[in-house]
Order: structure tokens, then sequence, then C-alpha cells
């Protein structure tokens, strides 16, 4: 599309609305936390080294991405640790093209379906957070076409491409346009390195479920639901760190 890709309104609402919730402070924090997820990450599976991992790393890795915690067990029992050590190995560092090496690990997960729609990015993102982006249900579901990307991106730019995989392109691509609309703007500017956005992100998510849920649902129900720090730490898999 030729014309502006961010809702920038929109996306000021959000972290106006967010910034109610939880403090710059908190958010820097979160984005930290992030930062160390990626550290850890990588001390197991940059250059090469995923290949070698075994069921307790593995298992680390699979309980620090939100949508695969309680999974974690049966994906390992399933498919057992070797195949998708190097499974693993192979969407991280293989000679395919990107969108190829995810629609792979799609298929090796596919009795996993959460799994296999959250995971892959989860890996590339916090392994190589300079070079992959992160993406998940909560962003962009194109099942559903809801998520917090769509929420803040114009209609007209459009995210689902002719695979999982080429979708996952156009999704980087609308993460990149809203990363510098908001570096300008200052709504992904909290904490170190690129994890801003994905605060940001997990925010916009945060405060779109309160909404719906607040129109929905009783207020004693609205009382279970954590408060949005608490939300934005487990939608980032930082909430009980294991890696």
């Amino acid at each position: 599309m030729s014309g502006p890709v961010v809702d920038t309104v929109t996306a000021e609402e959000f972290m106006r609305e967010a910034l109610g919730r939880v403090s710059e402070h908190d958010l820097v924090g979160i984005a930290s936390a992030c930062e160390r997820k990626a550290e850890g990450f990588a001390a197991l599976m940059a250059d090469g080294r995923a290949a070698a991992l075994g069921r307790d790393d593995l298992g680390r890795v699979l309980r620090s991405v939100f949508a695969v915690r309680r999974k974690a067990d049966a994906i390992l029992d399933a498919l057992g640790p070797e195949v998708l050590a190097l499974e693993v190995d192979r969407m991280l560092h293989g000679d395919d093209p990107l969108p190829a090496r995810i629609d792979r690990m799609d298929l090796v997960l596919q009795d996993f379906p959460g799994a296999a729609f959250d995971l892959p990015a989860e890996i590339l993102h916090f392994t190589y957070p300079d070079r992959y982006w992160s993406w998940t249900r909560w962003m962009w579901d194109p099942n559903l076409e809801t998520g917090s990307l769509r929420l803040v991106t114009m209609e007209e730019f459009d995210l689902t491409g002719d695979s999982r995989g080429e979708t996952y392109l156009r999704v980087g691509q609308a993460v990149a346009f809203v990363q510098e609309t908001g570096r300008a703007a200052g709504f992904t500017s909290y904490g170190p390195g690129p994890f801003g956005i994905d605060v940001f992100l997990a925010c916009v998510y945060g405060v779109y479920m309160y909404t719906v849920l607040r129109m929905r649902m009783t207020q004693e129900f609205n009382k279970i639901v954590p408060e949005l720090p608490d939300l934005v730490r487990r939608l980032l898999g930082v909430k009980r760190p294991e890696v």
C-alpha cells in the first residue's frame, strides 16, 4: 500500500490507556526481562548450539513461551528431544529461505497447532532479536483476523501471506513500521534493545482484552484477570523466567 501503515492516533490512545494501568518504570523493567530472556535463548541456541540441546534445556525453552508452557512435556514426548533439537537448529540456521524454514517447523508441530503458531517466531526473535521479530496469535491471528498488531495498523495493509512463513514476512513489515513510528512518537522506546515494540504490542492486547471483558463479563470475573503489568509479563514469557 502507498499510504501510511500505522494508525498513529489509535496507537497513542492505546499507550495512554496502558499508562493508566502500568508505570513507565514497570515497562522498562519488562523490556529488560525480555533482554535477559534473549540472552538465555542465545546462550542455548545461537551459533548452532540448538542441535545439541537435551530434554531439560528444551523444556526450559518451551516453558518460556506463553502459549506453549503447558504443552512442553507433551511436545517433547511426542517428537523426542533429539528430533526437536535438530528441527529448531534447522529453523534457526538452515540454508532454506526463512518462510520455508517456518513452514517446515509448522509441519513438524502439526499435532500441536497452538505451539506451531507461536513457538517458531518466539525462538527466532529471542535467539536473534536484532534479526527476527516476534509473531504470536495475540499479535495477529489470521484465522480470527484479530490481534494487537491489527489494532494499530491500517486495515488496508494486508497482514496475511500465502503460507505461515510468508505471513511471517508480512507481519515483520508491519512490526518494523510500528517500531519506527513508535520510536518517533515515544510509544515503543521503553527499555533496552529491540524489545520496546514487544512491550507495546502486549500492552495494546492487554488494554483491548480489558475493554472486551468489561463489556461482556461480570465485575466479579474481571477481578480474577491479572493486572496489566502481570499480564504483559505472561504474554512475553517473562513472568517466571527459566532461561
